[in-house]
């Protein structure tokens, strides 16, 4: 018979035992090693800045005026693309506000009113002065609001497009009891 006494069988389940406390231990430390961490990105994505053109890149086509870019406005595009400022304002009538304040009826209200939001003190300056959002001043903020105000708290970079910042303009001006007149060309 296989004679085996528990000390020779000790010494086997040790050593196996062993080598995959060993191995297990090897693998840990390679993924520790060799491994990135996780990137985790919360909430939308939103178009960030564009790269400066390079000398070898042509110059954009200047936009079309306001006026007409407003004319030819697709409002159903402007609401999709207003739905990433969702996570930040709220456009119903007499919604609460969130990060940023309501944008119900903001065309052509006066800068900075909007009642129960506290603004930055760049903002405050703009409502003493008594400045209105119009559809210059919204296009402008929107193309690139911490160079249209600088000391903004809106942490947003901006929409570079033209044509799709007209789209936005056209839905806001949709959002009041009594929408703002367009702009004549």
């Amino acid at each position: 018979m296989f004679g085996m006494d528990s000390f020779e069988f000790n010494k086997i389940a040790g050593a196996v035992l062993g080598s995959l406390l060993f191995l297990m231990g090897l693998g840990i430390v390679a993924d520790i090693i060799f491994s990135r961490p996780a990137t985790i990105v919360a909430g939308y994505a939103l178009p960030g800045a564009e790269e400066a053109p390079t000398a070898a890149a042509p110059a954009a086509a200047p936009a079309e005026p306001l006026p007409v870019r407003l004319a030819k406005a697709d409002v159903a595009k402007g609401q999709a693309a207003a739905k990433a400022c969702t996570s930040c304002h709220a456009f119903e009538k007499g919604g609460a506000n969130k990060i940023g304040p309501g944008l119900w009826s903001v065309v052509n209200q006066t800068k900075g009113v909007h009642e129960g939001f506290k603004y930055s003190a760049a903002m405050q300056e703009r409502t003493a002065k008594g400045e209105k959002w119009t559809f210059d001043a919204l296009d402008a903020f929107i193309a690139n609001p911490k160079a249209y105000m600088p000391g903004t708290a809106m942490a947003y970079a901006g929409l570079k497009e033209p044509e799709r910042r007209a789209d936005i303009l056209a839905y806001l001006r949709t959002l009041a009891d009594t929408p703002a007149e367009l702009p004549k060309p």
